[in-house]
């Protein structure tokens, strides 16, 4: 397999790229220090509720704060958060060989689109990644729960190249509906935050739910109104999830268990990132769901008020809230 870059190693990007380098690829982190130096020194480690437990050598990775390892690359797999998007960009157009496709496998909708506005004649594909990774230690990621990679189909078999053991990756032509979908079941990341609960804990709470539920119909009615498709990551379809959220908790366990395959200590990322005092995603997750209302859909007043609150906890240097759903509703 030709050398994989990828572009933002953080999360997301060592846990692909490590697997990855785990089954012979030659693969590029390039990233920041605070993240790379314990790879150096540690080497990568990757688990998952799964029993998944693997130690990457440092000598079977590539590892580089410079983007000068871009001039190798076969394939880049962005991975940075989406204020990022512009200045990967700028250094993948002046570095990275015109021949490489370039892999979006951030959250959000338009940051492909955003690539391709940047990167004019190259191959650009969206991707969803449906599973949350956190951090265990300096140099340790947990994928905390399930689900295969969806990469936008195109020329060439890419999805089946970059599968590899541990992480499978599959190919879709309605991509769009796909990261719709994503992004519907991301709108719990910033009730997550907000709670200070796990995952898991947050979804054995019928009053949570209940939210988590009036949220999504929201959403899926804006989603409606401007005539989007949404294919979530589930087995149930979109327009039963709130129905299947507002169930009694001992119901609720025996229909989801799926949604509750979660490691019992999983928080999403947003929640990692208010806890660090890092920036957020709120404007790509419930802010997209403001934009369509903004152009003419109906309210949704939940929506708005969960980023709200989420960009005052930023504001105010609130690492941890600690609110209960009723401290949210609007």
């Amino acid at each position: 397999m030709a050398r994989i870059v990828i572009a933002g190693a953080g999360a997301i990007g060592c846990f692909v790229g490590g697997l990855l380098a785990a089954s012979g690829a030659p693969v590029s982190l390039w990233g920041r220090a605070r993240i790379l130096d314990p790879i150096r020194r540690d080497g990568l480690r990757l688990s998952d509720f799964g029993g998944l437990d693997l130690s990457v050598g440092e000598e079977w990775l590539q590892l580089s704060e410079d983007a000068a390892v871009l001039s190798d690359a076969a394939v880049v797999l962005v991975c940075v958060k989406s204020a990022a998007t512009e200045s990967i960009a700028a250094e993948i157009a002046a570095r990275a060989p015109e021949a490489a496709p370039v892999i979006s496998l951030q959250n959000g909708i338009d940051n492909a689109d955003r690539l391709r506005r940047l990167l004019p004649g190259r191959d650009v594909r969206a991707g969803m990644v449906p599973f949350n990774v956190v951090p265990r230690g300096p140099a340790h990621w947990h994928r905390a729960t399930s689900g295969d990679i969806v990469l936008e189909a195109g020329p060439g078999d890419l999805a089946a190249r970059l599968s590899v053991p541990g992480l499978t990756l599959r190919g879709s032509r309605d991509i769009a509906a796909v990261q719709w979908g994503k992004l519907l079941l991301n709108l719990t990341n910033a009730l997550n935050a907000l709670s200070g609960l796990t995952l898991r804990d947050q979804l054995l709470d019928r009053d949570w739910r209940r939210l988590i539920a009036d949220q999504m119909a929201e959403a899926l009615a804006v989603l409606r109104a401007a005539g989007i498709r949404v294919a979530p990551p589930t087995p149930a379809p979109a327009r039963l999830l709130p129905h299947l959220l507002r169930l009694p908790t001992p119901l609720f366990t025996r229909i989801a268990a799926q949604m509750l395959t979660i490691d019992p200590a999983a928080r999403t990322s947003m929640a990692y990132d208010l806890e660090a005092g890092r920036g957020t995603e709120i404007d790509q997750l419930q802010g997209a769901i403001v934009a369509l209302v903004a152009r003419g859909g109906p309210p949704a007043p939940i929506c708005a008020a969960v980023a709200e609150r989420l960009q005052r906890a930023v504001a105010e240097g609130q690492r941890r809230p600690h609110l209960g759903p009723d401290q949210i509703r609007p």
